[in-house]
């Protein structure tokens, strides 16, 4: 299982997410202090029924706290849209 398996699983685990899309973007930071240490960047889409009614700085704090255990080693940096299902359902970006 690679680092973007192993989060989506977690975050389906832990938030009971319905939708987790994971973009790999570690090779746009080849080079990056970061990188160096072998932590991986990553852009995370969620959908969480657990996001309902909670702040952005919230639902970002739930996915730190799920994935605290690859953060600083497996995971550098995360890039998070974290949404409830009503918003994702009104999102121009879903697939239709």
């Amino acid at each position: 299982m690679n680092t973007a398996q192993k989060i989506a699983a977690i975050l389906k685990s832990r938030l009971h997410a319905s939708v987790v899309e994971i973009e790999d973007q570690s090779d746009r930071h080849a080079g990056h202090a970061g990188a160096a240490g072998g932590g991986g960047h990553y852009n995370v889409l969620i959908v969480s029924e657990r996001f309902g009614g909670l702040p952005a700085i919230r639902r970002h704090r739930l996915v730190y706290e799920a994935l605290a255990a690859e953060m600083g080693s497996a995971i550098h940096a995360l890039s998070l849209r974290a949404l409830a299902p009503d918003e994702w359902q009104a999102s121009a970006d879903r697939p239709q």
